[in-house]
């Protein structure tokens, strides 16, 4: 682009297209700090499914949001988005569809990451970065083989690896630092007081979050009885209230945990709000809580998103690749078992389950100590 003077103009109106789950938008949201650094005059629109649109109510990277729902075609988004006459389009995620849009759309300039089966919707083509690391799904043989090798360890993926690092240097193609920050999603006091109203949570008492599921797979998930044992022996060493979180998938599970944590230890007051909060709601009640014990999966890094400190026990993923927050930040607890088979990535363990088995109800109730006094 040029103003007619020869020095180009940098774009005024530029789409982001959003990825499409809940914690790979979180880890997009340093990205997009760092555009909005590098841009701080240009009207930025991102672009994403609807069912995340709550997550970027007053995000200081963003200046409108515009959704679409599953039942939309390519076409029908493509025909919206035309309608805005954006410069530049900026492409998040890696799929076919999400360039075909922009393209169809018409978007002068539409940037993204190098897909042989997508390069030709683009009019700029990023290649991969230095340090990128592949996620390799180990195979059943691959499993067995290092298992019966006896190694004590695999070789350690490198922080570098990490997934919010990929956002970074797509933003770095519009001379955005690439600099890591800390994700961040911002929820004010007055959504947390709502919320504890809402849901008339004690204010004198800690409050410690737990999310027993993940929608990826059983492999992503610590065992139901650890879950229960570690959060009685919190409460009694603690006082605390649980909050127990989940989407409509896992209502079951967390109706299972929260008759046995009232079972177990009569005293403890347990909010079972699986299946019941909106994602605006789920980011002010993660933020009222004081720690939250959960898996790998979207809430974890929503709550390190807003400001709360977590401790996640790891299976069959990275942390090194998708750990929460900033890589390396002290105040989240990321624990492992040395499982030489892990991480495989898998949805489901075809052996014996070892990496989870390995961490101790005794080893996560310390963490979870720990990580709240040091809050």
């Amino acid at each position: 682009m040029s103003n007619g003077t020869g020095r180009p103009v940098q774009p005024q109106r530029i789409l982001v297209r959003g990825v499409n789950w809940l914690g790979d938008a979180v880890m997009t949201t340093p990205a997009l700090q760092r555009l909005r650094e590098a841009r701080p005059s240009a009207h930025l629109t991102l672009l994403t499914h609807i069912k995340l649109a709550g997550l970027w109510r007053g995000h200081p990277a963003v200046d409108a949001v515009m959704t679409f729902d599953s039942g939309e075609s390519v076409f029908q988004v493509a025909r919206r988005v035309r309608a805005e006459n954006f410069d530049l389009a900026l492409v998040l995620p890696n799929s076919l569809r999400s360039a075909l849009e922009v393209f169809l759309a018409g978007i002068p300039e539409r940037i993204g990451g190098a897909q042989p089966w997508r390069n030709c919707f683009l009019t700029r083509i990023i290649p991969a970065r230095p340090g990128a690391v592949p996620m390799h799904k180990r195979s059943v043989a691959e499993i067995k083989r290092l298992i019966a090798s006896g190694a004590a360890s695999l070789e350690k993926i490198p922080t570098s690896a990490h997934h919010l690092h990929h956002y970074l240097h797509l933003v770095a193609a519009l001379g955005a630092n690439a600099e890591p920050l800390a994700p961040c999603i911002v929820v004010d006091a007055a959504e947390v007081d709502a919320i504890r109203r809402q849901f008339q949570l004690p204010g004198n008492t800690p409050l410690f979050g737990l999310n027993p599921g993940a929608e990826y797979g059983p492999a992503k998930r610590w065992l139901r009885e650890r879950f229960i044992a570690a959060a009685v022996e919190l409460q009694k060493r603690t006082g605390c209230a649980w909050l127990i979180f989940g989407g409509s998938a896992d209502v079951e599970l967390a109706g299972a945990i929260a008759a046995a944590l009232t079972h177990h230890a009569p005293r403890t007051t347990v909010f079972n709000l699986a299946g019941t909060t909106s994602l605006r709601e789920l980011c002010a009640v993660l933020k009222a809580c004081a720690v939250v014990l959960t898996n790998d999966t979207g809430p974890m890094h929503l709550a390190t998103a807003v400001g709360t400190p977590v401790v996640v026990p790891f299976g069959s993923t990275s942390p090194e690749m998708t750990g929460p927050g900033l890589p390396g930040d002290p105040r989240h607890q990321l624990l492992q078992s040395g499982a030489v088979c892990a991480p495989c990535f898998l949805r489901d363990c075809p052996m014996d389950f070892r990496c989870m088995n390995g961490i101790s109800v005794e080893r996560v109730v310390e963490a979870v100590l720990l990580a709240h006094a040091g809050r």
